[in-house]
């Protein structure tokens, strides 16, 4: 059976990141007992704060704590370190946070570029739009790089298997700004206003960064409707 999974996320949201290494681990344990089955994974723009200006930067504690106060800050930072167990992921919560639009159009680049053959069809999950949202988020939450700057978005970018030099003078032009803002404001205009949020082959959705059983829940659902067609 094929699952296509679609991701609504935000590349400064640290709960889609958890969310994503949760589904990462539910595929593997539904693979571990249906080794047959087949998942593909694409990915959908979404902005916490679209209003961001390009081009400028903030300390990332500092904004958390302007918004939370200093005092919740360390609890959500505490809360979110302990959802990430068991996940892999390592949690920093220093370095500068901007706007997410050259970060979101880098990931449209990356969805383009993906080709048949070699595990890099467009959707697959060791396509480049995965593998470079993997990159983005693992730069922004544990290696404190900032991710409105095009030589860290080159250099993700060609760690996710695409050309620096192309990739570069993509994010130089204005290609798909106007368009990935668009895509970014759907969600909201359809009713979805946070992230992660998970589509399942146009069936099922999962709001919120859920624990592994809840996607391994949906697959067995449709695999079981599957089998009654």
């Amino acid at each position: 059976m094929e699952f296509n999974i679609l991701i609504i996320s935000d590349t400064i949201c640290p709960w889609c990141f958890i969310g994503y290494r949760r589904l990462r681990l539910a595929i593997s344990q539904h693979l571990a007992t249906h080794p047959n089955d087949t998942f593909s994974v694409s990915w959908h723009p979404f902005q916490l704060n679209p209003n961001a200006p390009k081009g400028q930067t903030s300390d990332k504690r500092a904004v958390y704590e302007r918004n939370y106060g200093a005092e919740q800050t360390e609890l959500i930072f505490e809360r979110l370190r302990t959802a990430a167990k068991g996940t892999g992921i390592n949690f920093s919560f220093e370095g500068q946070t901007g706007s997410t639009l050259d970060s979101h159009r880098l990931l449209e680049y990356a969805a383009a570029k993906d080709t048949a053959g070699a595990g890099r069809r467009k959707g697959s999950l060791s396509g480049m739009q995965t593998r470079l949202a993997e990159e983005l988020f693992g730069d922004y939450f544990e290696r404190e790089r900032d991710i409105t700057s095009h030589d860290v978005l080159v250099n993700a970018a060609k760690r996710a298997g695409l050309d620096g030099v192309e990739a570069r003078k993509f994010l130089e032009s204005d290609a798909l700004a106007k368009e990935v803002a668009e895509k970014a404001r759907m969600p909201r205009e359809n009713g979805i206003n946070g992230v992660p949020h998970f589509s399942i082959n146009d069936t099922f959705t999962v709001e919120g960064a859920q624990e592994p059983a809840a996607f391994l829940m949906l697959f067995r659902r449709l695999r079981k409707r599957q089998m009654k067609m």
